[in-house]
């Protein structure tokens, strides 16, 4: 079954699965399968003046709806462009006199969506939201709570003049959104800012080692005379080589845990049991759990002692960061690192976690070279974990590449960003912010290289002086969250 632009995927049943999507034709890595616009989509309520919620790029100056003095814009048009979707939302926010929580905004935004076009399929939808999976029976008693808070909002929320739903059906979509949320990125691509529905994408399973990976485009909605004019969409892109026939996947986890621990996830998140064959046959745990080989092998109770050392030492981290104290940060992983280097092997997932802080935070307080040395690490225990075209790698590896470039390890600095943008070409696309941004640091590192090669004396002369001239780039404030999962669960 197609549908409008969907024309190279089909829904089919799959065995103990439910619904999945199948390839029509033949796909090569980064390809676009295909796009989709949001069914409905809102902004975080944290952030809801600092993002446009039309194309949820983070902007320095907004332009604030004059009616409800809630909803923040780009420009006009980005204005113009959100109407259909605000003007129900604008007049119950001033009846209501303040705006609701994320989930009750989107779920209004969905019924508002269903009084207009009915509940059948939408346009380019290979599946209608009746249809969509709600998982409301296997909720537990914590999450029966929650739900039932949010439907008590919902109809404070919701006007008396609009269509009234069944409580079943108003139940029936916060189990869509909870199942089925999928999470927002600003135009950097860094940072979660809010939550949609994408009823195609939430046909595609879910697989440890995917052959698909999604990436949030913001769209540019920069004046309507543009050719390059494009909505906010999700792109479905191809990660390796797919036949026609063939089930299109994608993980709804980061890869870097064993397969216990990726099971324990889905499980408690998505109500599934993941039975896909780096489960099944548990590949690659033994890299992600490796300790020291050699004459002196560390004793299964050593193994055990650094690991909860490990543990006990990423929840004081955690606190420590969440306080912005970050010298403590350092002090606690060079501490860690101390322990684990003698017992834990190169590609083990604690020893990876650590480098990862260190690196980053190291990076932010502009102690470029310690942070180089460990972001190397990191990436080379990366390469051997995560799939090749993985966009978390992708995104680790081109850390690494500026961190080497700030340390003034131009060699190989320039050798990750190369190696980084090669992988975002597939993962995020030619177009896209981050990957426009990496041309421009590869072009620059290529001539710095050139130039360290034919006189490194004359190199480190011009790159004092222009330290002295121009304060060197800060990179970014380390965050407290992981990169942005794929799909948003309500916590």
């Amino acid at each position: 079954m197609t549908k409008g632009g969907m024309e190279s995927v089909e829904v089919f049943t799959t065995q103990g699965k439910g619904r999945g999507l199948k390839a029509q034709k033949e796909f090569l890595p980064g390809d676009v399968i295909f796009a989709e616009p949001a069914y409905a989509a809102v902004v975080f309520d944290s952030l809801t003046h600092v993002i446009c919620h039309t194309c949820f790029k983070r902007q320095e100056k907004l332009h604030r709806c004059g009616q409800c003095k809630f909803a923040y814009y780009c420009d006009r048009t980005c204005q113009r462009a959100a109407w259909l979707n605000h003007k129900n939302e604008c007049s119950a926010i001033k009846r209501h006199g303040k705006a609701p929580s994320e989930n009750i905004r989107l779920a209004a935004r969905i019924l508002w969506k269903i009084e207009r076009e009915g509940s059948g399929l939408s346009e380019g939808c290979l599946v209608s939201i009746d249809e969509l999976q709600n998982h409301v029976d296997s909720f537990g008693e914590e999450e029966k709570k929650d739900l039932r808070t949010d439907v008590e909002s919902f109809l404070e929320f919701w006007p008396p003049h609009c269509q009234q739903f069944g409580m079943q059906f108003i139940s029936h979509i916060f189990g869509v959104i909870s199942c089925n949320g999928f999470t927002l990125s600003d135009q950097r691509g860094l940072q979660a800012v809010g939550v949609g529905i994408f009823p195609n994408l939430c046909q595609a399973n879910h697989d440890c080692w995917p052959n698909c990976t999604v990436v949030f485009n913001n769209g540019n909605h920069e004046a309507v005379r543009s050719m390059f004019h494009t909505q906010m969409r999700i792109e479905l892109r191809a990660l390796s080589k797919i036949s026609p026939g063939d089930e299109l996947t994608v993980s709804y986890v980061d890869f870097l845990n064993v397969s216990e621990e990726r099971r324990k996830q889905l499980k408690k998140q998505y109500y599934f049991d993941c039975a896909c064959e780096h489960c099944k046959k548990q590949v690659k745990d033994d890299l992600m759990l490796a300790v020291k080989e050699g004459e002196s092998k560390p004793s299964a109770d050593t193994v055990k002692e650094v690991i909860q050392f490990s543990k006990d030492t990423l929840e004081k981290i955690n606190k420590a960061r969440m306080e912005g104290l970050y010298h403590e940060v350092v002090k606690l992983c060079r501490d860690c690192l101390k322990k684990q280097e003698p017992v834990l092997g190169d590609t083990n997932i604690y020893l990876l976690r650590i480098l990862s802080i260190a690196s980053e935070v190291l990076s932010y307080l502009q102690m470029f070279e310690e942070a180089a040395d460990y972001a190397k690490r990191m990436v080379d225990g990366y390469l051997k974990i995560y799939h090749p075209n993985n966009a978390q790698l992708g995104m680790a590896v081109m850390r690494a590449g500026v961190t080497h470039w700030h340390a003034g390890l131009i060699e190989v600095g320039h050798g990750l960003i190369c190696k980084a943008y090669a992988i975002l070409l597939i993962t995020h696309g030619p177009s896209h912010p981050i990957t426009k941004d990496l041309e421009v640091m590869r072009v620059q590192t290529e001539m710095e290289l050139r130039m360290f090669q034919q006189n490194e004396f004359m190199y480190y002369k011009m790159r004092e002086a222009a330290l002295k001239n121009q304060k060197i780039q800060v990179m970014p404030e380390p965050s407290n969250e992981n990169a942005p999962s794929l799909f948003h669960k309500k916590e």
